[in-house]
């Protein structure tokens, strides 16, 4: 029934089987990625034919991980999966961004990439195996598609590189994790963070990870080459064109494009209206017989003359768009403490684009819960970006947060990440909002300057500040080439590279690449991270003129959080029956009071914003966790009275015993004669019952012995 056709593939220590035959067989390409016990299930569904009036590749790529793939149960209220978390977006967006510039320009189709996590063995790390699927099952179809492609992940531990380690492996001092995409000859896409490597060390990881790639991308070619569909790839028609309207609109507009391009006009609007005049000049010469005859490739066909004009002017002219140098940097302003309510907050604009960026600080009660397949757990730093359509100065609806926020604030926090407090050091959950109030490029690396300033303004104890730069490239047929530092949108739009670079002055902390070209030299990556080194060490020292190292106090109105240690078996005294103790401490200090286990010890976070009520349920937490001492004097409060004694509270929670013969030298009658309740005294802890754990108290140990009188005898 099944004609199951598998390939092989030795990656590090990793035996990878593909197979394709047996699951999902009405899909044009379908294949199951199989490590020891791990399972991705990729499709790949394209429409015979394109849609009237697309003219792009309306390409849509899910990762989705099934619940049951690790014997879990979703949680909530609703017990299926709903939406994909940021998390499956991420990976969703990883397969994308290395798919979507190897399809064929001019093909147009619906076309449906879904990879599945099916099985998992909670040891092999199914991001770095995703995109490998997908292309796999691109591979074995008849769609068009410029590939093999596939991803890995490196990382090194202890000083060593290691291709795709293990969820368990990337435990053991890990310094650099990167997925990285390519075909069998170019990189494609680079995505990572780093505890500020040297740009070295980054290209030798990326290296390695290529030659890992090319073993895959062979293993794909050799099992494409058993399929029999996939030998032949459908024939399409998505694009009519006119190539010799083409070239009259070319012999029109051109050198018209180019000057507006030469004139390097800082402001994008006035910019855009010199090229749409160049455009609309055209326009107004046709007739309305040709405008109806040609007007369908106009937009198309002048969109690919002034793309190519401003290229020239880069290459040729060494002229920027804005009139900038190929390595300057646009004007930078920076102010912290924008916000006075807020607990930090900055506010960095560079060029026509600026970030508001807020940092609030709250407990373990705030952390985010994460529930997803493979990975759970808390989060207690979070980071997320706001991209509002004002920002460029349309007027759209504003739906739910997009993919591409989601991954924009997933790169800024992992930039921002490697300079944290960590353990007690950092007793705060952090969630920094970027709101990006202008944008024309690079606005995740503005949010990564005004994350760190506004970190470090809020008080936070950061390692060191951070900066971030978006570099691009340029290039022709006749390899040359010009890599542009702090690039426009025109530029990334128009440009060959998408390369984003964040790092402290000891090194880089996180980046994110995409190659829009085949041919990236090793050469030219290099002369990109130097150029994009020398651009971060810039901002930095705009940046630290404004703030240079954290505040040294939090702000008056952000929460205080002080931690104490207590041993683990002294947790449940502190929380009492049914929680009783803790509330009641929490009520009367008006506190919020969080204890967690960690290391086989409990950690006590009391948060306030009054240091009074602190130190009050400070101390009252000191006496629960205290061991009473043998001979140690307290001053103690009389709770009872007894015909046989008092019971004195020496501790919160901890009361001894006062036998009525050792609250004086001289005999009482009754206790009432010298204690009443409420009485603060000092009491000596004399015993303590092995088997009972009472306390015995005494008061007359604490007061002078009287002296004997001796009785004369009578005469």
């Amino acid at each position: 029934m099944f004609n199951v056709i598998e390939q092989k593939i030795l990656t590090g220590n990793q035996e990878i089987i593909i197979e394709t035959g047996k699951l999902a067989r009405q899909s044009d390409g379908a294949v199951v990625v199989r490590v020891g016990g791990t399972m991705l299930l990729a499709t790949v569904v394209s429409a015979k034919e394109a849609k009237a009036g697309v003219d792009f590749m309306p390409l849509t790529v899910e990762y989705r991980e099934k619940y049951a793939s690790t014997g879990k149960f979703p949680g909530g209220f609703f017990k299926r999966e709903a939406r994909p978390t940021d998390e499956e977006i991420l990976v969703a967006r990883l397969i994308d961004r290395a798919l979507r510039p190897l399809f064929p320009d001019d093909y147009h189709a619906d076309t449906q990439v879904v990879v599945n996590l099916v099985s998992s063995d909670k040891k092999i790390q199914p991001d770095a195996l995703a995109c490998l699927a997908a292309s796999a099952a691109l591979a074995v179809s008849d769609i068009p598609f410029n590939g093999p492609i596939s991803e890995v992940r490196v990382a090194r531990l202890n000083g060593q590189f290691v291709v795709n380690p293990s969820k368990a492996e990337m435990e053991n001092n890990c310094d650099l994790d990167m997925i990285v995409a390519a075909t069998m000859d170019n990189i494609m896409m680079v995505e990572g963070e780093m505890k500020e490597v040297a740009e070295s060390v980054m290209m030798e990881a990326i290296s390695i990870a290529h030659d890992a790639i090319k073993v895959q991308c062979q293993a794909q070619l050799d099992l494409a080459a058993k399929i029999e569909k996939a030998q032949t790839k459908r024939e399409y028609h998505h694009e009519d064109n006119d190539f010799d309207f083409k070239e009259r609109l070319r012999a029109a507009t051109y050198q018209g494009c180019y000057d507006a391009a030469k004139q390097g006009t800082p402001n994008k609007q006035l910019r855009k209206e010199a090229f749409a005049a160049v455009k609309d000049a055209f326009v107004a010469s046709l007739t309305e017989e040709e405008v109806a005859q040609y007007g369908q490739y106009i937009s198309k066909y002048f969109h690919d003359i002034e793309k190519d004009a401003v290229r020239r002017v880069i290459l040729d002219e060494r002229i920027r768009l804005d009139g900038r140098k190929l390595d300057e940097i646009r004007q930078i302003e920076c102010e912290v403490n924008y916000l006075p309510g807020a607990h930090g907050s900055a506010l960095f604009t560079r060029g026509e684009t600026q970030s508001l960026t807020t940092v609030t600080l709250g407990s373990k009660l705030d952390e985010q819960m994460q529930d997803g397949a493979f990975n759970s757990g808390s989060a207690k730093f979070m980071l997320h970006y706001n991209f509002p359509p004002f920002s460029t100065g349309e007027a759209k609806p504003i739906r739910s947060t997009s993919r591409r926020e989601i991954g924009h604030g997933n790169l800024a926090l992992r930039a921002l990440k490697p300079v944290l407090p960590t353990g007690t050091d950092n007793p705060y959950t952090i969630r920094v909002v970027s709101d990006i109030l202008e944008s024309n490029g690079s606005s995740s690396m503005a949010t990564v300057c005004a994350g760190s300033l506004a970190l470090m303004d809020a008080g936070v104890k950061t390692q060191a500040p951070v900066s971030g730069i978006a570099m691009g490239l340029i290039t022709d047929n006749a390899g040359k080439y010009a890599v542009l530092s702090d690039i426009l949108g025109d530029e990334d739009h128009l440009g060959d590279m998408d390369f984003k670079v964040t790092g402290t002055e000891k090194g880089i902390t996180a980046c994110q690449m995409d190659i829009k070209v085949d041919g990236l030299s090793h050469q030219v990556m290099s002369e990109a991270l130097d150029q994009a080194k020398r651009g971060r060490l810039h901002i930095l020292g705009i940046m630290n003129a404004t703030i240079n190292k954290p505040s040294e106090d939090y702000k008056p109105h952000a929460p205080r959080i002080v931690q104490m240690i207590i041993p683990k078996e002294m947790i449940g005294a502190v929380i009492g029956p049914g929680g009783k103790v803790i509330q009641e401490i929490q009520k009367e200090s008006s506190t919020v009071i969080v204890i967690e286990e960690l290391d086989g010890k409990g950690v006590v976070s009391v948060v306030s914003e009054n240091k009074d009520n602190l130190d009050k349920a400070l101390m009252r937490i000191k006496g629960i966790v205290a061991i009473p001492e043998i001979g140690e004097i307290y001053e103690g409060k009389v709770k009872n009275i007894a015909a046989f004694g008092a019971f004195v509270e020496i501790l919160p929670g901890k009361d001894g015993l006062l036998h009525i013969s050792e609250i004086d030298w001289n005999r009482v009658a009754k206790v009432e004669d010298v204690l009443k309740e409420g009485d603060r005294i000092k009491v000596k802890l004399i015993e303590v019952d092995e088997k009972t754990g009472k306390l015995k108290l005494s008061r007359k140990a604490l007061l002078p012995k009287p002296e004997k009188t001796e009785t004369k005898p009578q005469a």
